[in-house]
């Protein structure tokens, strides 16, 4: 007799609470092996594939594609042990817990040796159909949202029955009473389909009333790009951040490049090289390698840089990290460079990729510009921020000359150290832009 394993969506970390069903990877009816992705989702980090911990026939699946799911809400059931049932049983799901692999995320450690197939059942072939199985009603989440505000109506007493926190948080933010929904949920249950029903409803103009032209395109901010202005309102809001900068002769830095490169070898790039720089000026100066802990009020200096990048996307501006970069040559780091770059154009870094980082490097010089002010990556205290490298006249040896200028710039965090500590970091940065061989110095 099969059982029904139900799978939910599984806690993707880093503080991550919701995901949006990218693609389905198998239809009902499909049979999956242990550990083989079955949707696409998207988190507010990155893209990921998730692998279902068990094996066997797919009854059902919850949401459709574009649709946001709370961690916890379920995926999809499947029948395990369904290669001869009972033609009239039906069986109820069990908790994932009982059975499987207990891997839940590709990209997380989840092991890919086994192959994976996609087949499906079909009635009248001489494999045994599996008969329909009903599984206990769960929270799915809608394609189309089926409350709307009704008029008003005795207001309940006791908790409002809503799927997740998310929901209550959403009515919450947008002043709507959820006591005055009627939820399309089972027994009640508030879906956000209809918390965003009832708010569309709300903002409609009534009957009778003068219809303001359309104020423009709008776009949600949700997913990457959500995440990101979260994560920069935070940072002007907690962060007491300055900037200094500085124009530094990048002549011999790009000379020192160009003959690495004829020596033959990996090409080493531009940002492997002040990458390296950064790393040799964070060792003379700790106190921006650091993060300010608010709850203890104390100032935490961290042991390893782990150096974040900026890379334009697609899906909008991503910083990939580079583990223990003061570990690192130059070529590693530019080989760790290309890989994080095109693993972020491709849309598949793990969330793991672009967190944990110490201190941010920041080249928007590829953009054709000589300077910026950044906002500081929270919780990072600082960002080393770089301008293009170009021709321009300048006072060399006591004469002037045409030489290749880059504009540096150091935003930091006013309550890790003062101008004086920000202005020896950025100094030494530039020296080391001039003059290559004061790098070797700390080698």
């Amino acid at each position: 007799m099969p059982q029904v394993l139900e799978f939910k969506l599984p806690d993707l970390g880093e503080g991550l609470t919701e995901a949006e069903i990218v693609r389905w990877l198998v239809a009902v009816g499909d049979v999956v092996e242990i550990d083989q992705p079955v949707v696409e989702v998207e988190t507010a980090k990155a893209m990921v594939e998730v692998p279902c911990p068990y094996g066997g026939v797919v009854t059902a699946r919850f949401g459709e594609e574009g649709t946001e799911l709370p961690v916890g809400a379920p995926l999809i059931t499947v029948a395990v042990g369904a290669a001869d049932p009972a033609p009239d049983t039906a069986a109820a799901p069990v908790p994932a817990s009982e059975s499987g692999s207990g891997n839940v995320l590709v990209g997380y450690g989840t092991d890919h040796s086994r192959p994976t197939r996609r087949r499906r059942i079909r009635p009248g072939t001489a494999t045994a159909v599996v008969a329909p199985v009903a599984p206990v009603p769960v929270p799915a989440v809608p394609v189309a949202p089926a409350a709307v505000p009704v008029a008003p109506v005795a207001v309940p007493v006791g908790p409002v029955p809503v799927i997740s926190p998310l929901v209550r948080k959403l009515a919450r933010d947008n002043g709507l009473d959820l006591r005055q929904l009627r939820g399309s949920g089972p027994e009640g249950l508030i879906l956000r389909a209809d918390v965003e029903a009832a708010l569309r409803a709300e903002a409609a103009p009534t009957p009778g009333t003068a219809v303001s032209a359309p104020a423009g395109e709008r776009i949600p901010l949700k997913g990457l790009r959500g995440a990101v202005a979260e994560k920069l309102s935070r940072s002007r809001r907690e962060i007491p951040e300055a900037t200094c900068w500085v124009d530094a002769d990048a002549t011999e830095l790009m000379a020192a490049r160009a003959a690495m490169n004829a020596a033959g070898g990996p090409k080493i790039s531009v940002l492997a090289l002040l990458a390296r720089v950064c790393t040799a000026a964070l060792a003379k100066y700790p106190e921006l390698n650091s993060t300010v802990d608010l709850a203890a009020k104390e100032i935490v200096r961290l042991p390893a840089v782990h150096l974040g990048f900026a890379a334009q996307t697609e899906r909008g501006l991503m910083v990939p990290v580079v583990r223990d970069a003061q570990t690192r040559s130059a070529e590693s780091l530019s080989a760790e460079f290309a890989r994080l770059t095109e693993l972020a154009r491709a849309g598949k870094l793990a969330p793991a990729d672009l967190t944990g980082g110490t201190f941010t490097l920041n080249n928007y010089g590829v953009f054709g510009v000589d300077g910026s002010t950044p906002i500081i990556n929270h919780p990072e205290a600082a960002m080393l921020g770089v301008g293009r490298i170009i021709p321009k006249p300048w006072v060399h040896q006591g004469e002037l000359a045409v030489r290749q200028v880059v504009q540096l710039s150091l935003t930091f965090d006013h309550r890790v150290c003062d101008g004086g500590t920000a202005g020896g970091f950025l100094r030494y940065v530039a020296d080391c832009v001039e003059s290559p061989a004061v790098l070797l110095r700390s080698l």
